[in-house]
């Protein structure tokens, strides 16, 4: 999966939590490429446009996780939860991630392979109601 299917813009700060050495490390590149921007991570201190959250078992509690993307985004920002594939080590249940996301105010819009070893999973917090 590219950079522009993920659905990155050009000019765009993408934070980039939960990285460790097993990350898809040519993804990674697509998007600085894309965007025109390095990846920044939790200490960023501004807003950013995105979030990439590359989570596995054992990382801890997957609801503190997607709050902590929410720390720094703007609003209709969206967050890509990479998890690993069925039968990786650290694959996440989907049925794990359908239930954090709610708790955490966020809603499961897409799910796709984003390379041989990961699945992304866009999330986005939920549409506001318009006033009358």
């Amino acid at each position: 999966m590219t950079a522009a299917k993920l659905g990155f813009m050009p000019d765009t700060v993408i934070q980039e939590l939960g990285w460790d050495e097993d990350v898809d490390e040519e993804l990674r590149s697509d998007i600085e490429k894309h965007t025109g921007n390095g990846l920044v991570d939790g200490n960023f201190g501004d807003v950013v446009d995105g979030v990439l959250l590359w989570w596995r078992d054992g990382d801890g509690d997957l609801i503190d996780g997607l709050v902590d993307c929410l720390q720094d985004i703007v609003e209709g920002g969206g967050i890509w939860l990479l998890t690993p594939k069925v039968g990786r080590q650290g694959y996440v249940e989907n049925a794990d991630i359908s239930e954090a996301a709610p708790i955490a105010g966020l809603a499961t819009t897409t799910t796709s392979s984003a390379s041989n070893d990961w699945a992304a999973t866009r999330l986005s917090t939920p549409k506001r109601q318009g006033s009358a």
